[in-house]
């Protein structure tokens, strides 16, 4: 990432540029799906969750997806061939994406200008709009409609990867 990140109001003028519509709420930070939850009240449409991985090789992953989804890192590394994934840290997410933890979203693969990333998005997320991220910032939630997520991550020069991420959760903690 050679150049300053966008802030959220550079995001919504690239959005606007790309004749994207899109509708913001604020309220206060979020960290957690479970936060998020709890502030959003009645916000329609698909409410996601991104996760910056690194596999085992270096390589850099922001999969996308559904919040209530719980993947099984290794059962979906095997599935893509990748080397064994884990989360991505603090100083690796700021260097490639241009944000801090608790505001990983897919709008910030426009910060991603050596395309190091690997998009990888759950396709029944993209059943659902509107979708629900962070525009760079979680203090706020943008809304797009899917056709718009899939313009935008194109217009960043990435190329995602959809996959049905249905196969790929973790088995429920067994009660003690």
């Amino acid at each position: 990432m050679p150049l300053p990140p966008l802030t959220p109001e550079e995001l919504f003028g690239r959005l606007d540029s790309l004749g994207i519509a899109h509708r913001t709420y604020s309220h206060p930070p979020v960290f957690t799906v479970a936060e998020a939850t709890m502030l959003r009240g009645s916000l329609p449409g698909g409410h996601c969750k991104s996760l910056f991985l690194k596999d085992k090789k270096g390589g850099f992953w922001l999969a996308v997806m559904l919040e209530e989804r719980r993947i099984d890192l290794k059962k979906l590394a095997g599935r893509l061939t990748a080397p064994r994934f884990s989360f991505g840290g603090a100083a690796d997410l700021y260097e490639v994406l241009g944000v801090r933890p608790g505001s990983v979203t897919p709008f910030a693969l426009v910060n991603d200008v050596e395309h190091l990333v690997t998009p990888l998005l759950d396709a029944a997320m993209l059943e659902r709009d509107p979708l629900n991220y962070h525009p760079l910032a979680n203090d706020r939630t943008t809304a797009i409609a899917s056709a718009d997520l899939l313009r935008f991550i194109a217009a960043c020069g990435h190329v995602p990867r959809i996959i049905d991420l249905a196969g790929f959760e973790r088995e429920p903690a067994a009660a003690h």
